[in-house]
């Protein structure tokens, strides 16, 4: 899983606009994390994992990135600009796994809150993604999770 997700990058990114990129992947996991009123540790380690592998940073790296997001998203950072760099960056398939990402933190929990589902909706909407293909995404999370309950 983390070779794919390390490949979510397949072309160059210009050096700014790939701090910005991070950024904005970053805000939009703890956006995801955080929609039910809470950040709690397994949600925080999923976070910090998925950074981590997704953009091959050390652990300082990664929570320092994190630490930019929170305050980014404390600050009601606008989502569609956020959204729109990632939609004009990665193409289609990176835009899918960038929903599994979201999916994996939501459930980090083991609960999915009203909030963050139609977050997770609204984000497919906004990057491009097809209903079908969300869908998809959301159900090979909860089949690496292995749950057979479908989390609602």
């Amino acid at each position: 899983m983390i070779d794919l997700i390390r490949s979510l990058l397949k072309r160059p990114v210009a050096p700014g606009e790939c701090d910005r990129l991070r950024l904005a992947v970053a805000t939009l996991l703890v956006e995801a994390a955080t929609l039910d009123g809470r950040f709690d540790e397994a949600e925080r380690t999923c976070v910090l994992t998925l950074l981590s592998a997704r953009f091959d940073l050390d652990q300082d790296e990664a929570r320092c990135l994190l630490a930019k997001a929170q305050a980014a998203a404390a600050q009601s950072v606008q989502m569609v600009g956020m959204t729109q760099l990632v939609k004009n960056t990665f193409d289609y398939d990176q835009r899918v796994e960038l929903l599994e990402m979201l999916w994996e933190v939501a459930y980090a929990d083991g609960q999915l809150h009203d909030y963050e589902a139609n977050l997770l909706r609204r984000m497919a909407g906004l990057v491009y993604v097809s209903d079908q293909d969300a869908g998809a995404a959301r159900k090979r999370v909860i089949a690496r999770m292995g749950r057979t309950d479908g989390i609602a």
